[in-house]
């Protein structure tokens, strides 16, 4: 296709298709408490600016929207990529699936570069897994705000956020691999991150796609929509359900802790959760029901050991699971069937990580599933 039809096809879509209503805007490998109260909502200017924004990705509005520092600007400058992105998939002006298994191929080689440099367990899997983790879990199902899109985290208001603390790690990484293939988005490369930690460290296949864009300061999260590990179960369920996830999915969430440790100096708590920490299995749930959980005497935040050999710990929050019976139920079946939790932990980490994210950007209809450095 010529350079002249993209435009003339980009124009077209970009005038003829109806702007939907768009809503107002408003784990450390383990939690924390909220620092700041969430602001109240705002009208916002987002169904206009999307309008605009594919008009723009025909050629039109860039020059004002990127001279401004203004927010409004700003947000202008986010809906015209998020339209300009649009544009790019329905003119398959995009990257292939090719491209990003060169991504995640260069994700899978980093991994393990932490064993040479004494990084936790030798493998930045579990901390990957945390920031694709942590920059979808902000997403907020009755305002449309928050979740993997825009990458955020990248701003310092919500890099501060106390459950983000010890990410800039992850950042850090990420930030190297994005030097070498700058055409990705941050959003893409966070979350295609988790994917590769996850299946590099033995878990299940993640359908995944591309189309992320990112945004800017003016859109960050407030504090408090991630979990807080010294809670309950009433907790778990005001955080998850606002995402739109029910009781099973909060369950085979949480099995992710079965990789990773807690940090003293980041959330506060300490300790990994199992014994094979860089190793994603069900045995974060066997741990749960099979292992005898004491109150830890220590100078830090309520938390639970292994009274076998004092070396695991669980939070509140994990403990909770085998407290609700709800939540119980699930954690016996995946404690017992490691096939049905991979099944649906593959299931419910793909929809995490595009929640947030338009349809309309997404490259390709359906999921992608990547190959393993193995395969």
């Amino acid at each position: 296709m010529s350079l002249a039809a993209i435009r003339v096809s980009a124009r077209r879509g970009a005038f003829a298709a109806p702007v939907a209503r768009v809503p107002r805007t408003f784990r450390n490998s383990a939690f924390r408490r909220y620092s700041t109260e969430a602001p109240k909502t705002k009208s916002s200017n987002t169904a206009l600016f999307a309008g605009l924004g594919l008009a723009a990705a025909a050629g039109g509005l860039a020059f004002y929207i990127y001279s401004s520092s203004s927010d409004t600007a700003k947000q202008a400058g986010t809906a015209l990529k998020s339209g300009a992105q649009a544009v790019k998939v329905a003119a398959n002006f995009v990257p292939t699936k090719e491209d990003y298994q060169k991504v995640y191929n260069r994700i899978a080689e980093i991994l393990e570069d932490a064993s040479d440099k004494g990084y936790d367990d030798g493998s930045y899997g579990p901390v990957l897994l945390r920031l694709a983790w942590h920059c979808s879990g902000t997403y907020d199902k009755e305002t449309g705000t928050g979740g993997s899109n825009k990458a955020t985290m990248r701003f310092t208001p919500e890099a501060l956020h106390g459950g983000n603390a010890g990410l800039g790690v992850a950042r850090d990484i990420m930030e190297g691999i994005k030097k070498e293939f700058s055409w990705i988005s941050y959003g893409d490369l966070w979350t295609l991150g988790g994917v590769a930690a996850v299946q590099e460290m033995g878990g299940p296949k993640i359908p995944w796609r591309p189309g992320r864009i990112d945004g800017f300061e003016v859109d960050v999260t407030p504090d408090g929509r991630l979990p807080d590990g010294a809670l309950g179960s009433d907790h778990l369920r005001n955080i998850f359900y606002r995402m739109g996830f029910n009781d099973q999915e909060i369950v085979a969430l949480s099995g992710a802790h079965a990789v990773g440790r807690c940090h003293r100096d980041r959330s506060g708590f300490d300790g990994p959760w199992t014994f094979s920490p860089i190793t994603l299995s069900n045995e974060y749930f066997r741990l749960l029901l099979e292992e005898k959980w004491i109150w830890r005497k220590w100078d830090g935040p309520k938390q639970l050991e292994d009274k076998t050999t004092h070396s695991l710990m669980m939070l509140p929050t994990d403990y909770a699971l085998v407290q609700d019976k709800s939540f119980k139920k699930w954690v016996q079946a995946y404690a017992k069937d490691q096939d049905l939790w991979f099944k649906d932990f593959a299931s419910v980490v793909s929809r995490l990580f595009e929640l947030g994210v338009p349809t309309p950007q997404f490259v390709s209809s359906d999921p992608w599933i990547l190959q393993t450095s193995n395969e």
